[in-house]
């Protein structure tokens, strides 16, 4: 369950945009909504920028310079990529460049064992292999140790990178990246691919007509996947190489498209994210990165098929890793649900696959709406991934705690970190402090829709008019709509209740509307039930006739007070950790033997879904607080079982009678009540 705001319209604004840029009045409201309000801005958001001059970027030409001459003198290059999907496609464009010009190139791309960078170690064989000249991509912007020792060993260094400068920059014949402090280049968002493909237009003279022809869509395909900002010129890259996607006969992405069931499809972004991107990332977590390497450098179709289906492979098994790890976090979930009510959620593990902890992360952050740290021990080193939302900052937490880290780095939404040996309950212990004093409240997951749906809005042409604003992505985020007032007519469950498809009536209209990855059980709506949505729209082609799908992606129940809710359960979960409420607090949580009853006799032997069995409900006196209490006090007295990592409670057969007062929750609640 999410935070709703929807954002409000100025419809003079909407006129005036429709009329002046000759786009429809429900585009217009969207893009009024997204705070455009002049024509020009409009435009400005709306034309695709053809890509700045390459030399903008400060030491652009130096390392054009540089590069050419070492071609020229049959200087020996090492490529030195990154292991996720942005450094791979990155090398893969840069070495097919300069060994299509003749240069004497090899490339290294570093394990995901060795760690993230430019090491001493991978150096070392580098030069063994009599190499002169590494050209990073990806990644060197922060390697000022390493730097020093490749020139110690007499070989030079050209660093291109997208990441942010450190306080020292090292030491380089040039150093490419927009995030440098005294770069004055216009557009700052690039991923690593898309440098390389400016460093590629560079050595080619400026000109792009040959880079973007030759590697547009490798930079596209990077560009979706590091979630870099779909804005400026990577709305421009990406735009322009979904079209070569789309047309494609790079053997790679055509043996990519088969394996991961595209085929007959129009290739977008989300297909990017979904099918294309984690067959490549994949190589990197569960294999080896030279693998998915070898496949976009590729020229045999056959020979492309084959990898192709061997990475399809590995992602199966990391969707498999992915869910032992899951199993293995619902146990302990299960077992400790302190777990998930603390402010933070850390979770410790043996042998779980670090490349997929961060993953696993970010699925746990969607379930239970907050911060995840997962760490896993392997020969004694306690490495991990965390992942956040909203104004909790993964690298500020991580920094506070690192008395207790070996080492750390990330961002504000995610990072990673090594727990010194015997710290993970002390870290645990640290991160939920530093959450406590920074955090009062900490933040809940929200969705905010960019305007209210009418019926006569849900139609082909308004879905098909959207179009002008993608790709969709980071930065360029899909819009979302809120309907109200819908009467759910009839529910149905797809793939074996996997998904659920909506019948609903809208105003006397009649549309269906899709649930993924929630079955009818665990929908708090039944048939019958008047609720607001939030939606997304896309358009369905289906034997040739056009229709718009309506993806739900959160539903509230009509009277449903959020800000009661997520305040009940704040206090819930604070009470939980043993936090101090007012006294008025603990006596509004209090339940009651009837409302117990009341909650008890919905609960079916079979189980069902805490959220549903609360709104099933429909008690105004019972806030969401006194029913967890209830809850609590039912499991210590044997009479309901609770699976904490699904949300499902049931039933227990009653074996004796029991005074509801007596449990040690009631208890305690009482005693604070009148403290």
């Amino acid at each position: 369950m999410k935070k709703w705001s929807v954002k409000n319209i100025d419809k003079n604004v909407v006129s005036g945009l429709s009329l002046n840029c000759g786009i429809s009045p429900f585009t217009a409201s969207v893009l009024a909504s997204q705070g455009y309000s002049r024509p020009e801005s409009v435009m400005e958001r709306l034309e695709l920028h053809e890509l700045s001059d390459p030399f903008m970027i400060r030491d652009m030409q130096k390392a054009a310079d540089i590069i050419n001459q070492a071609i020229d003198e049959g200087t020996k290059i090492c490529i030195y990529g990154d292991y996720d999907c942005d450094g791979i496609t990155a090398t893969a464009i840069l070495y097919t460049y300069l060994y299509e010009c003749g240069a004497d190139v090899m490339y290294y791309i570093p394990e995901r064992i060795e760690g993230y960078g430019l090491n001493n170690n991978a150096v070392d064989k580098i030069h063994e292999n009599g190499v002169q000249l590494i050209i990073t991509v990806d990644n060197g912007i922060t390697a000022v140790e390493t730097a020093e020792y490749i020139y110690s060993l007499g070989m030079k260094l050209i660093i291109t990178d997208h990441h942010q400068q450190g306080d020292v920059i090292p030491k380089a014949e040039a150093v490419v990246d927009p995030h440098r402090y005294d770069d004055t280049s216009m557009f700052k968002y690039l991923c690593g691919a898309g440098i390389a493909l400016k460093l590629v237009a560079a050595l080619d003279g400026g000109d792009y007509t040959m880079a973007l022809e030759q590697f547009g869509d490798l930079a596209a395909i990077a560009t979706v996947a590091d979630i870099v900002s779909l804005t400026g010129e990577n709305r421009y890259i990406v735009n322009y190489g979904l079209k070569l996607i789309n047309n494609t006969d790079r053997p790679a992405i055509m043996a990519l498209i088969q394996v991961s069931g595209l085929e007959d499809k129009a290739i977008d972004s989300q297909s990017i994210s979904f099918g294309i991107a984690p067959r490549i990332n994949v190589a990197g977590r569960y294999g080896s990165p030279l693998m998915a390497l070898k496949l976009l450098i590729c020229e045999n179709y056959d020979e492309a098929l084959e990898i192709a289906e061997e990475l399809d492979r590995l992602n199966t098994l990391r969707k498999s890793a992915e869910n032992s790890i899951i199993s293995d976090i619902k146990s302990m979930i299960d077992n400790d649900p302190s777990i998930i009510r603390d402010r933070v959620i850390c979770l410790f593990g043996k042998g779980w696959h670090h490349g997929v902890i961060g993953i696993t992360a970010s699925r746990v952050m969607e379930r239970f709406g907050k911060p995840c740290f997962i760490a896993s021990e392997d020969n004694g080193e306690i490495r991990g991934s965390a992942r956040s939302f909203g104004n909790f900052s993964i690298f500020d937490s991580l920094t506070a705690v690192s008395g207790v880290l070996e080492k750390f780095g990330g961002h504000p939404s995610a990072g990673g970190f090594t727990i010194k040996a015997g710290k993970t309950q002390e870290f645990r212990r640290l991160i939920n402090d530093y959450a406590r004093k920074n955090h009062e409240v900490m933040p809940f997951p929200e969705i905010t829709a960019d305007m209210k749906l009418s019926p006569r809005d849900i139609t082909v042409e308004n879905v098909e008019g959207l179009q002008i604003l993608e790709p969709f992505g980071c930065g360029n985020e899909q819009p979302v709509f809120c309907i109200e007032n819908a009467e759910i007519m009839d529910i149905t469950a797809l793939s074996g209740g996997t998904h659920s498809k909506l019948r609903i009536k809208l105003d006397g209209n009649f549309f269906e509307a899709l649930v993924f990855r929630r079955s009818p059980a665990e929908l708090i709506v039944k048939s019958g039930d008047i609720c607001s949505l939030m939606v997304s729209l896309n358009i369905n082609v289906y034997r040739n006739k056009t229709s718009v799908s309506i993806i739900i992606s959160d539903i509230h129940r009509n009277g449903f007070e959020q800000d009661k809710y997520f305040a009940a359960l704040n206090s819930f979960e604070a009470y939980s950790r043993g936090e101090k409420l007012p006294v008025a607090y603990y006596k509004a949580m209090l339940p009651d033997r009837n409302s117990a009853a009341e909650i008890y006799k919905l609960i079916p032997s079979c189980g069902i879904n805490t959220n549903v069995l609360y709104f099933r409900l429909n008690n105004p006196k019972i806030n969401f607080c006194r029913f967890c209490i209830a809850l609590e006090a039912m499991v210590q007295l044997g009479l309901i079982e609770i699976s904490y990592s699904d949300s499902i409670v049931r039933r227990l057969k009653a074996t004796h009678k029991t005074d509801f007062n007596s449990a040690p929750v009631i208890e305690d609640i009482k005693s604070l009540s009148v403290s």
